[in-house]
């Protein structure tokens, strides 16, 4: 459907991710291709561009999604994300902070592990940041995410008080902020 999300693969093997629009065409140094081609045909399906290189259409696999996206910060790669799920054991349903949505990587997996039944609060002090967070997130789910929240600004402080406080991202600070998690209704802070 227009405004889906593909990744075109060729031969080689390269990636290309595109997002269909009705009359849209991808362009490379190997032809055109029509977005109208894609758009209404099941996943997997094989097109041709003018050159006659075949492209495989898939949906883009989220380690695809997060290395391709665009970046205000750096991003969490997949096997970091894979690593940070597993030890912080992010569960369905679980409510998680994330002390800095950078460009939305992270977020998304975490979305991912923690479903429609979960909540993930995080919070990004640059706007910049946030923007492209959440322009980042909209994007691989196809809209918002009803179980993330996104505030701009400092995370509120950790000593009971709601006054800004330093954000870093060291152990130390996720540490202390795990100290407080049952006071303030978290299951996981990362």
């Amino acid at each position: 459907a227009a405004g889906d999300q593909v990744q075109l693969t060729d031969p080689k093997g390269r990636m290309h991710q595109i997002v269909l629009q009705a009359g849209g065409t991808f362009h490379t140094h190997r032809g055109s291709l029509s977005h109208d081609d894609l758009i209404g045909h099941p996943e997997g399906s094989v097109v041709t561009a003018s050159s006659g290189t075949a492209y495989v259409a898939l949906r883009p696999l989220l380690a695809d999604y997060t290395l391709a996206m665009k970046r205000g910060a750096t991003i969490v790669y997949p096997k970091d994300a894979a690593q940070i799920l597993a030890y912080a054991d992010v569960f369905p349903g679980a409510r998680v902070l994330e002390a800095g949505a950078g460009s939305g990587a992270l977020s998304c997996w975490l979305l991912r592990a923690i479903g429609q039944d979960g909540e993930l609060v995080s919070y990004e002090r640059r706007p910049d940041f946030a923007e492209v967070a959440r322009a980042n997130v909209d994007g691989y789910f196809g809209g918002p995410h009803p179980a993330w929240r996104l505030v701009t600004g400092d995370l509120p402080g950790q000593d009971g008080r709601d006054e800004p406080a330093e954000v870093s991202a060291d152990a130390a600070r996720a540490a202390a902020a795990n100290d407080h998690l049952g006071a303030a209704g978290f299951d996981r802070v990362v």
